[in-house]
């Protein structure tokens, strides 16, 4: 096929492919063992797929309302009331989305327009600033402290003009494992009084939280929540990414602007698998638990690691662990993390891509989300190092 002669300058001409879809490729044409991206390599629930297999056979098969079906509307409900004594309408103020990552993308472009400012906190998730781009906004760069990767509250304030229409926070927090405080939200609950600014909370590892930490949900805080947006992931509860099942909570003034979007980025979404997790999501023990579970994958990887050179970086949620090569190497990141693939067999996803200037600090991530034998197996190679 001959390519087009002319001249194409796309709306994101900075930006390459995704550093996660990078490194996985590396590690398959390496046969690497890949702690790279954030998917587990067990299985999930023999009853949720019974439960799919079961909506397929009963007919469920064709486009589902643009909402999400209402038994899954009404058991998210029930579940944040049960989990935070919060309560959002399932018609009005509940959205089902094909992933979190769409979510994401459909509040932004709901209501960044051209100029509007963004506020996102670095090390961030790689989709936040090419989606208000791609939506004529501008990215202002707030860096997290390290090493715990704590808000700076002295430096925030300053960073809040009239232009700012949006800031996106993410707890617990990839790629770091930071946890926001009940302090922290009420500092942004003061920072946020009287303006216009609207708040997207990515909460998608609300489940994945350790050492008797409390999530702090955005919903608890009737002040945020009234302007905010909470992004919830099934994919990441039930070990289940490959659905892309995922879902937004928000007042009803902000859902409807929401959904002027969204039925026009994807209008709805696969409709056996809403029917499957609506009937799990009814039994709290099918989520309850899954912080103790990754608690004890984070251990036991962190136990294997005690003689290894890395430094460990405290993990309080999500499925990532943090570790600080500066003991063993001057390689820049993304070279370190080459290396660990071609000599060593073992993929991590260095941090730099995170943020916009490719900040060095010697840190790599590692996906624990694995079984024991393939964490063992990760530590040993490791230690080697």
């Amino acid at each position: 096929m001959e390519n087009f002669k002319g001249r194409i300058i796309s709306q994101l001409p900075h930006y390459g492919t995704s550093i996660f879809a990078v490194m996985s490729k590396i590690a398959n044409e390496h046969n690497a063992l890949n702690l790279s991206q954030g998917f587990p390599d067990f299985d999930i629930s023999e009853e949720l797929i019974e439960l799919v297999n079961h909506y397929m056979k009963e007919g469920h098969n064709q486009y589902a309302p643009m909402q999400g079906v209402l038994p899954l509307r009404e058991n998210i409900s029930a579940k944040v009331k049960k989990t935070y004594n919060v309560v959002y309408d399932p018609e009005k103020e509940i959205n089902i989305t094909a992933g979190a990552t769409q979510a994401i993308f459909t509040i932004i472009s709901a209501f960044i327009k051209d100029d509007d400012e963004a506020i996102i906190f670095e090390p961030a998730y790689d989709s936040y600033a090419p989606a208000v781009e791609l939506n004529g906004g501008r990215v202002k760069y707030a860096k997290l402290k390290s090493p715990t990767y704590e808000i700076d509250w002295n430096e925030l304030p300053r960073m809040v003009s009239i232009h700012t229409k949006l800031i996106i926070i993410n707890s617990p927090h990839n790629p770091t494992g930071a946890v926001l405080s009940k302090d922290d939200m009420i500092k942004l609950e003061r920072l946020t009084k009287n303006t216009d600014i609207v708040i997207l909370s990515d909460e998608v590892y609300e489940h994945l939280i350790f050492d008797e930490h409390e999530h702090q949900s955005i919903c608890r805080f009737p002040k945020l929540a009234e302007r905010s947006f909470v992004v919830g992931s099934f994919g990441k509860t039930f070990h289940a990414t490959g659905w892309k099942m995922g879902f937004v909570l928000a007042p009803e003034n902000l859902m409807t602007e929401f959904r002027k979007v969204h039925q026009f980025v994807v209008f709805t979404c696969n409709t056996p698998v809403q029917y499957a997790i609506a009937d799990f999501l009814k039994y709290k023990k099918n989520y309850s638990k899954i912080g103790k579970f990754y608690q004890k994958k984070r251990d036991y990887f962190v136990k294997h690691l005690q003689k290894s050179r890395f430094k460990i970086i405290p993990s309080h949620g999500t499925y990532f662990q943090l570790l600080d090569y500066s003991n063993i190497s001057d390689k820049k990141e993304m070279d370190f993390a080459l290396w660990l693939i071609e000599e060593h067999g073992i993929a991590a996803i260095p941090i730099s891509p995170f943020y916009h200037r490719k900040d060095e600090n010697k840190m790599l991530r590692f996906c624990f989300a694995k079984k024991d034998e393939t964490l063992k197996k990760a530590a040993q190679i490791l230690c080697k190092i």
